[in-house]
C-alpha cells in the first residue's frame, strides 16, 4: 500500500500581510504531478486543510481544484480536520464526496469507522481521527479519566477495537511530545496538548499533522510529513517534501520523501546594510537581519529596491541583545499560556493566584483553545 502522506496545507495563509495563494496553487499543482509519477493506492492528508476556520472563496476554489484533480486520477483522498479547520465544514458533502472516493473525517462523536482499502496484502485500515482536545473527553468518554491529550487519544483508539492482526493506519493532528517545533504552529507547548507517542502503539503507521517540520518521532512509523511551504522564517532552512509511506506485508514499512519547490524560497541574510545592500538581487522571501549598530534611516525601503519580497528587517546588535529582544518568542513559546498569565498576574497583583483562581484560568483557557481559531 503506498500512501501519499500530506498535511497542514494552511490554504489561504498571508506572511507578513503576503497572500501565499500563488504559491499554494504552484505547490498544490507540483504534488498532483508528483501523484500522476507515483500512482500510490491512496493520498493521506493529515488536517489544516485551511488556514482560517472561515475560509476565503479563493482557498476554498484553490482545494475544490486540487481534490477535484486527484479525483479525476481515481486516487482515494482521506482527510481529516486540523485546528485550524472548521470540522463541521470540511465535512460537507461527505456522503456525496465518497462516491468519488473522497474520504471526509465526520465531526468527531468519540467513534471512529475505519476507511477499508485493500492491496495484494490484504486489507489496510485507515482511521481519520480529527483533532481533538482534552476539553472535549467529559462529553466524549463520561465513563474516562481524561487530564490531557494523551488520556483522550488513549481513549479515542480504545474505543477504535483495533485488530492488530491486519495493517492498521491512523491519520491524525496532534502534538507528540519531542516533536521539533518551528514558529508558524499555534500549539501549547509544555501543556495539556502533548501526546505520548505510546498513544499509536496499535499502528502500523500514523500520519500526522499539525507539526510543520517533516521529522520521524522514535521510528518511521510516527511520521510529521510537514507542511509543503515555508510558513515562517524559522523554516528558512529546511527542505519541504512530500512523504511517501509504503506498507507491504504485516510489520514492513518504508519512508521516503519527494522534494518540492517553490516559486520563491525563504531567507535569512544577516550582517551590515552596506553589504547586504551590494548583493545580487533577489526575489525570494527575505528576512534580512542587520548587525550595524545605529538604525539605517529607511533601511526596509532602500533594501527592498533590490529585494522586492523583503518581508521582515531586524537588528542583532549590541543594543537588541541587551535588551533581550533575541530569542524572546523562542522564550514565550516554551511556556503554558497558563504559566504566561500565571506571571501576569503575579507582577500585576503582587501576589500568586489562589487554587481557586487557578483552576478558573485552566478551565477558561481549555474553553478559548476548544473555539474557532
Amino acid at each position: 500500500m503506498k500512501i501519499i502522506h500530506i498535511s497542514d496545507l494552511h490554504l489561504g495563509k498571508r506572511l507578513h500581510e503576503l497572500s501565499l495563494v500563488p504559491e499554494q496553487e504552484h505547490i498544490l499543482g507540483q504534488i498532483t504531478d508528483i501523484a500522476r509519477a507515483e500512482s500510490p493506492d491512496c493520498v493521506v492528508i493529515a488536517g489544516d486543510v485551511y488556514d482560517r476556520t472561515v475560509p476565503s472563496a479563493e482557498a476554498v476554489t484553490l482545494f475544490d481544484r486540487f481534490l477535484t484533480s486527484l479525483a479525476d486520477m481515481e486516487l482515494p483522498v482521506l482527510l481529516i480536520s486540523g485546528n485550524h479547520d472548521s470540522p463541521e465544514r470540511l465535512a460537507f458533502g461527505s456522503e456525496i464526496m465518497k462516491k468519488r472516493n473522497v474520504f471526509l473525517s465526520p465531526v468527531y462523536d468519540g467513534t471512529v469507522e475505519p476507511v477499508i482499502l485493500r492491496d495484494s496484502f490484504g486489507e489496510v485500515r485507515f482511521y481519520l481521527l480529527p483533532f481533538i482536545r482534552p476539553s472535549s473527553g467529559k462529553r466524549l468518554f463520561p465513563d474516562a479519566d481524561i487530564e490531557n491529550c494523551t488520556d483522550i487519544i488513549n481513549a479515542a483508539v480504545e474505543n477504535m477495537c483495533i485488530d492488530t492482526s491486519v495493517r492498521n493506519v491512523i491519520v491524525a493532528h496532534q502534538f507528540v511530545t519531542g516533536a521539533s517545533l518551528s514558529d508558524s504552529e499555534e500549539l501549547s507547548v509544555g501543556g495539556a496538548e502533548n501526546v505520548d507517542a505510546s498513544a499509536f502503539d496499535a499502528f502500523d503507521y500514523a500520519a500526522l499533522g499539525h507539526i510543520h517540520n517533516p521529522q520521524n518521532l522514535g521510528s518511521e512509523r510516527i511520521r510529521y510529513c510537514g507542511t509543503p511551504l515555508k510558513y515562517s522564517f524559522s523554516e528558512a532552512s529546511r527542505e519541504k517534501s512530500v512523504t511517501i509511506a509504503e506498507l507491504a506485508e504485516k510489520g514492513s514499512l518504508t519512508v521516503r520523501t519527494v522534494p518540492l519547490k517553490p516559486i520563491h524560497d525563504m531567507r535569512e541574510i544577516k550582517g551590515n546594510f552596506r553589504d547586504i545592500a551590494e548583493l545580487p538581487a533577489s526575489e525570494d522571501y527575505l528576512h534580512i537581519i542587520l548587525t550595524d549598530e545605529d538604525d539605517i534611516p529607511d533601511a526596509m525601503d532602500r533594501l527592498r529596491m533590490r529585494f522586492k519580497n523583503l518581508l521582515w528587517l531586524s537588528y542583532d546588535n549590541m543594543r537588541t541583545r541587551a535588551s533581550g529582544s533575541i530569542g524572546q518568542l523562542t522564550a514565550v513559546r516554551e511556556r503554558s499560556p497558563e504559566e504566561i498569565f500565571s506571571d501576569f498576574f503575579s507582577q500585576r497583583n503582587g501576589s500568586d493566584m489562589s487554587e481557586e483562581q487557578s483552576e478558573y484560568i485552566r478551565s477558561l483557557i481549555s474553553e478559548i483553545w476548544e473555539g474557532d481559531k
